[in-house]
């Protein structure tokens, strides 16, 4: 006679005989539940998940909009473009790139012609001008090369038309560009005369709604004096934008100051030919000025 089929009864574990148990288990890293699986240490998506969670908190930035001087394009040469320079300068900004900051550019062109040092010598001001715009051109045909060859996507827009070289600028392509996680290179200043690529700058990074300006100069940040001529001057970490007109510090032209203050778009003044500088400014770090509401 063959036996009757039964059916095993599942008891309920006791929580705290479980908790007991595991007690000596890794735990997630996020959560602080213990890990599944092997109790080694944490599984591969525990590290991805916690790479996630601290990329996001490095970076301060999402959008930002860096003014390059043209100068600092120099290096060690009286004029024109260093090689070494502008192969150091993009690699600091393809790195940032890389942990998905979206950056725009504004280049200026004083290492090839400056408009102002031009119309002192009874250049027409205007011409000068649209000469100093040509050469922020040049200078940003240069840096879209050197960002291609290091494999990040760029695009050069310019305020003047010239089709052949450059896209003529346009605000939602930019914006586009940007989301696409392409370089944005703005060139030709505003495309009128008697405004400095600095205006540039405050007007691109206002229409880009980007969360910061940053400023790469020659000097690590704002002063309380130049630090070239007074030993004893200090670097400020940070400063609102009325202190700075109170004090009168020279951050930038008086009418991208203006501007920058207006649309509550904060500045960073920071040195770019310190290594690693732009990206300790993208995470936060105490490098640089930073001009504020």
């Amino acid at each position: 006679m063959r036996k009757p089929f039964t059916v095993p009864i599942l008891r309920r574990p006791n929580i705290q005989t479980v908790l007991k148990q595991n007690n000596n288990k890794p735990t997630h890293p996020i959560i602080n539940i213990p890990t599944v699986g092997n109790s080694d240490g944490p599984t591969p998506t525990d590290d991805i998940q916690e790479s996630k969670v601290s990329m996001t908190q490095q970076i301060k930035y999402k959008r930002v909009l860096l003014k390059l001087s043209g100068e600092s394009l120099m290096g060690s040469d009286p004029f024109g473009i260093n090689h070494d320079t502008i192969v150091q300068t993009v690699g600091e900004i393809a790195e940032v790139v890389k942990m998905g900051v979206q950056v725009g550019i504004v280049v200026g062109g004083g290492n090839i012609f400056r408009g102002v040092s031009a119309q002192a010598g009874s250049m027409d001001r205007a011409t000068a001008d649209y000469m100093g715009m040509m050469a922020t051109v040049m200078n940003a045909l240069a840096l879209k090369d050197a960002f291609e060859t290091l494999g990040i996507k760029a695009r050069v827009q310019s305020a003047l038309s010239m089709q052949q070289i450059a896209e003529t600028y346009a605000r939602p392509k930019a914006i586009q560009y940007l989301e696409e996680g392409k370089v944005v290179i703005f060139a030709a200043g505003t495309g009128n005369p008697f405004f400095t690529t600095d205006t540039a700058a405050a007007l691109r990074g206002a229409e880009m709604n980007c969360d910061v300006m940053l400023k790469a100069t020659n000097v690590d940040g704002v002063y309380t004096a130049d630090p070239k001529k007074d030993p004893s001057a200090t670097r400020y970490e940070t400063i609102t934008f009325d202190e700075a007109l109170l004090k009168n510090l020279k951050v930038m032209d008086a009418t991208a100051f203006a501007l920058c203050r207006e649309r509550k778009l904060n500045i960073v003044v920071f040195g770019i030919a310190k290594e690693g500088s732009l990206k300790r400014v993208i995470t936060g770090e105490d490098e640089g000025t930073l001009v504020h509401c």
